[in-house]
């Protein structure tokens, strides 16, 4: 099975891959776009995209993933597991963007339930409840599996259920593992590398406390079940023309990236491609 790398910012070294060369469409995917852009962009891509493991750069394009799921979910019903240190289900107006498509995803025919694993982010905090789309949470849709957060405010508002904390990374992946081997659900599998503990990998957004081994663990028990996966997360430096693309990226707090190290974290992330793929079996 020869992965696929959508290169998007360059970020992505992985010897032997296909490579789709993207990047022009970097400026307009980035980090938000349009629905109407998106699937712009989806018409641009092979019939067979999603047929191999598929990695396409920083977690900015995150929102990518919805795509790769819908392509899935018409070739069979299915359950999506997405690592990630972020919910993604956040309100954006706008389109849709890096934290916000999993409400979309959720809404696909053919999507039976969307776990967002490895949470460690404020965005699940009481400081920003209004920020999340309950409707999804509400209805079962999407369920957040967090590591120490405080999500009193979600049993207050009814959306308790929604919500597996955890203090510890071994319980979380435990329950999981579990809950998802009792189920004859196939499983779509999406992974941020942003969920992982930053000695791990450097990624473009504030980190979660997952270590790489038990990550891969974590994917060669789902292998047997998975009927497509992605992998983003690389790190990679882009300036938006946009004023707003810029402003947006300020605001959820991204710092620059140091030109001086970059070489070194991408160098990094490539040997854990390599093990996420050995995990795999590909």
């Amino acid at each position: 099975m020869r992965p696929i790398v959508l290169d998007l910012d360059g970020s992505v070294h992985l010897a032997g891959a296909r490579v789709l060369d993207r990047r022009a469409w970097q400026e307009t995917l980035r980090f938000a776009c349009t629905r109407r852009d998106l699937e712009r962009f989806d018409a641009t891509l092979p019939d067979d995209f999603g047929s191999a493991p598929v990695f396409f750069g920083s977690g900015d394009f995150h929102h990518l993933s919805y795509l790769l799921i819908r392509r899935a979910a018409r070739r069979q019903p299915c359950r999506v597991v997405v690592f990630d240190n972020h919910p993604d289900n956040m309100r954006f107006p706008f389109g849709i963007h890096c934290g916000s498509w999993v409400s979309h995803a959720a809404a696909l025919a053919g999507v039976q339930g969307i776990d967002v694993v490895g949470i460690t982010s404020a965005d699940v905090g009481a400081a920003h409840l209004w920020e999340n789309r309950w409707a999804p949470l509400r209805r079962g849709a999407v369920r957040y599996w967090t590591l120490g957060t405080d999500t009193r405010w979600a049993r207050r508002l009814g959306l308790g259920r929604a919500f597996r904390v955890f203090a510890e990374v071994p319980a979380l992946l435990s329950a999981l593992l579990a809950e998802v081997q009792a189920d004859a659900a196939r499983v779509y599998l999406s992974i941020d590398k942003d969920v992982l503990h930053p000695d791990d990998a450097r990624t473009n957004w504030d980190q979660g406390r997952l270590r790489a081994d038990a990550l891969c663990g974590a994917v060669a028990t789902l292998a047997p079940r998975l009927v497509g996966m992605d992998v983003n997360g690389e790190i990679s430096a882009h300036t938006y023309r946009s004023r707003w693309k810029r402003w947006l990226s300020a605001a959820d707090g991204q710092a620059p990236v140091p030109p001086a190290q970059l070489g070194q974290w991408q160098d990094a992330q490539a040997s854990l491609n390599r093990r996420l793929l050995a995990a795999l079996g590909a």
